[in-house]
């Protein structure tokens, strides 16, 4: 990961006030103190009217474009890891104008929360066995980056913030958490992020740090980010749905316990409450035909309905295994997707079909875990099945399940906890369908893309690039190029079916913990970025890496 990626310096650029009109254009260049080109920094045009953050990259000659921008007035600034810049103003944006603007960057200092999850799991020392537990355990949800690095706290701060999470997120960490580990993750923490922390003040001055950065000329530049900010902190937005009126709908996850509608235009953002009292721990929010939006709530076991008429959320409580109330890994929502009928489907625990006529679940309790879903155009539901790294489907017409199983790479990554027989768990997480019918899935702890063919259910499996791809959101675009979200390493990548080739980009934060991506009906691609409290859409400019993949606003 190249020390110019993220990291962001701030810069006032006012602007003309006018209406809201896309067509202005910034573009320069970004040099480094020595004149020379800076690659991969991004650009972010943040209008202060609507709060939308417009974004490019520099490219291998320091380069950029931010494209589409409504006039405005504007901040900008520059994320380049290692690099700060001074404050510039007095730019004016008009309609349709194009203005440039070149940047010389100073040295500046890399930080902690600049690194990837990767990089820390290189750099970390692990001096109490800790490291592991840490790993597999909180950053399931979110990385260190903005909640550990970002902040100093004593060994008495540590362990309240172990023992809030152990409480709000107690349907996870009610099941083989103990207090001795949480005690062990506690000191862990101390050490790195307390007052006498162990590590250097930048992780540059690590002899390792260098080895843990991959070239720029890895990733390509064709691409433009758009960015929105919630509506209020630590919503952690696990994804952003677009539905058919133009609206996006975003899942709160966590203590939030509310569900947000984003108009993409204005930027204007409207929050619905779930009615749960506790954590309901939002994870999925999908809209349906009807303008309805289904819900899934992770920490409380329900599905949820917001009504477009009356804008309330109706929620239905499907049940628990007997003595295991509360606890994720026997009765959980996962995700939700909407069949041709109107019912509801959930991965989670277990696999269940929700009818809208009689309010009843349907539940399939011999399959007790499982975790993305997507339902084809014969209403056959297929779904990933995480504990055994397997996939499935479930027939329409006979409910029947089918599972099939892809090869075992037996490839583990740091933190991972190997099975009972000492197998590695590919952990195959999100699918996705291209238009003939080709499933694809995302083997997170194996670094592949899986292909599978249900005609012939046959599988092909491609190794993604880099240390630990860990792909984690996945979406078939409108050229069939299959796009993954780089859980550990930070990065977006596209495959490309008919060449076999990825291309790589980089994401404009540290932690980007996407998990979901959707196709809007404009080519765009919908994001959130739970971490760092933001959803948005990427498009590419140009078809330059031979990926398709072409979208725009």
């Amino acid at each position: 990961m190249s020390i110019v990626r993220k990291s962001y310096l701030l810069l006032s650029v006012a602007a003309l006030l006018s209406p809201l009109v896309y067509g202005a254009t910034v573009s320069g260049t970004v040099k480094s103190p020595d004149g020379n080109p800076i690659e991969g920094a991004f650009v972010e045009a943040k209008n202060s009217k609507t709060q939308i953050t417009s974004m490019g990259v520099s490219d291998k000659q320091g380069h950029y474009r931010v494209e589409k921008m409504p006039a405005g007035e504007y901040e900008i600034r520059i994320r380049a890891v290692g690099y700060r810049i001074d404050p510039k103003s007095g730019v004016n944006l008009t309609a349709a104008q194009n203005a440039s603007i070149d940047f010389q960057l100073q040295k500046g200092t890399v930080r902690w929360n600049d690194l990837s999850i990767y990089q820390a799991g290189k750099l970390w020392p692990d001096p109490n066995g800790s490291k592991a537990e840490l790993f597999s355990r909180c950053f399931i949800c979110h990385g260190f980056q903005t909640r550990m690095a970002s902040v100093t706290r004593d060994a008495d701060g540590w362990t309240d913030r172990v023992q809030f999470m152990r409480d709000a997120m107690h349907f996870n960490f009610g099941n083989g958490f103990t207090d001795q580990q949480a005690s062990g993750v506690a000191s862990y923490l101390t050490s790195l992020f307390g007052p006498d922390s162990v590590l250097p003040k930048s992780p540059a001055d690590v002899p390792e740090y260098k080895n843990t950065i991959r070239p720029n000329d890895d990733f390509a530049e064709n691409i433009q980010f758009v960015e929105y900010d919630m509506p209020g902190p630590s919503r952690m937005p696990f994804s952003a749905a677009p539905a058919k009126d133009g609206k996006v709908w975003i899942p709160d996850f966590g203590v939030a316990n509310k569900i947000t509608e984003l108009d993409p235009v204005t930027g204007e953002m409207k929050d619905f409450p779930v009615p749960n009292v506790g954590t309901a721990a939002v994870h999925s929010a999908v809209p349906a035909p009807d303008g309805s939006v289904w819900v899934a709530e992770q920490g409380s076991d329900k599905i949820g309905r917001w009504d477009p008429t009356t804008q309330k959320i109706t929620e239905y409580q499907d049940a628990y295994l007997p003595g295991k109330e509360g606890l994720a890994a026997f009765g959980e929502k996962h995700t939700v997707r909407i069949d041709a009928h109107g019912n509801v489907w959930a991965t989670g625990s277990p696999l269940t079909m929700f009818d809208i006529e009689t309010h009843k679940f349907m539940r399939w309790d011999d399959i007790p875990h499982l975790y993305g879903m997507v339902i084809d155009q014969q209403g056959t539901v297929w779904f990933t099945k995480h504990d055994t790294s397997q996939i499935g489907k479930v027939d329409p017409k006979t409910m029947k399940v089918t599972l099939f199983t892809p090869p075992n790479h037996n490839v583990p990554l740091y933190g991972v906890r190997p099975n009972q027989d000492g197998s590695i768990r590919t952990y195959p997480r999100r699918i996705a369908m291209d238009p003939s019918g080709i499933i694809w899935v995302g083997e997170f702890n194996a670094g592949y893309l899986e292909k599978f063919d249900p005609k012939t259910e046959t599988f092909t499996e491609y190794k993604l690039p880099g240390p630990e791809p860990t792909p984690y959101g996945l979406a078939v675009d409108a050229d069939q190029n299959v796009w993954y979200s780089s859980y550990n390493q930070d990065v977006l990548g596209c495959f490309n079916p008919k060449t076999g080739k990825t291309t790589e980009y980089s994401f404009p934060h540290s932690e980007n913990t996407i998990r979901e991506l959707f196709l809007d009906s404009q080519g765009r691609m919908w994001y959130g970025t739970p971490a760092n409290n933001k959803v948005g859409y990427f498009y590419l400019t140009s078809d330059t890496t031979g990926n398709g993949g072409k979208g725009g606003q």
